[in-house]
């Protein structure tokens, strides 16, 4: 045997010792660390399955609800909406408590509609989506009663800035503008509705039916006279 295989005999047998030595030492810990990124990996997955069974859950309450309504059962969605709304995740607590100041609206308690879509829109924060949409809904129930200066700052920047309820919230400005009898700005608004790609179908009807009743009161403004001027004398 060469000198050279002798040493890197010696040098295997001392290496095997040392690594011994420390897995003596700290080999429980390095089982222990294993072991624990198992159970976090297991603890992340399980988390993962429990939110997304309670997110379907959640999802077919909250279906539930809607069906009630639509089937005029207002009690039962109630019952629904509030256990969703108390106990459901996040977002479908939050779609819940928005329905039932829906419901509120439609049976006429718009002061406890309004208390509601304001707290809501207060604790999810301006940049929330459900938080907008609650602003939007406020905004509405209380269109035919608030000047266009008090929607539009209700309202804020919702619709003007580019986002996902921008046609909507126009919407809601256009018509405060045509109760306020403010037909030119009525009309300019729903030609924009109607000029973006976006709008979803059901505002882009809205806004046709709008400009119908739009239609005569600026043809009125652009020919005042409506034959009741009397004739000069001859």
């Amino acid at each position: 045997m060469s000198e050279e295989s002798i040493f890197r005999e010696v040098d295997e047998e001392v290496r095997q010792e040392q690594l011994q030595k420390l897995w003596d030492k700290y080999g429980i810990y390095l089982i222990a660390a294993c072991l624990g990124v198992i159970a976090a990996v297991s603890g992340i997955k399980g988390w993962q399955a429990w939110q997304k069974s309670q997110s379907e859950t959640a999802g077919g309450r909250y279906l539930e609800a809607i069906d009630l309504l639509n089937e005029e059962s207002t009690d039962e969605a109630r019952v629904v909406l509030d256990e969703l709304a108390n106990d459901g995740p996040d977002g479908y607590a939050l779609l819940a408590r928005i329905q039932a100041a829906d419901v509120l609206t439609r049976s006429g308690d718009t002061a406890a509609a309004l208390v509601l879509l304001d707290e809501i829109a207060a604790n999810a924060g301006s940049d929330d989506l459900l938080g907008q949409l609650a602003i939007i809904k406020s905004a509405m129930i209380t269109v035919e009663t608030m000047t266009l200066p008090e929607v539009e700052a209700r309202l804020g920047s919702l619709a003007t800035d580019e986002g996902p309820w921008l046609n909507s919230a126009r919407e809601v400005v256009a018509l405060s503008a045509y109760l306020s009898d403010d037909y030119e700005r009525a009309d300019r608004i729903y030609l924009d509705i109607l000029s973006d790609a976006s709008t979803p179908t059901g505002i882009q009807g809205r806004a046709r039916r709008m400009q119908d009743l739009i239609e005569p009161h600026l043809q009125a403004m652009a020919d005042p006279t409506d034959g009741t001027q009397e004739s000069p004398d001859n």
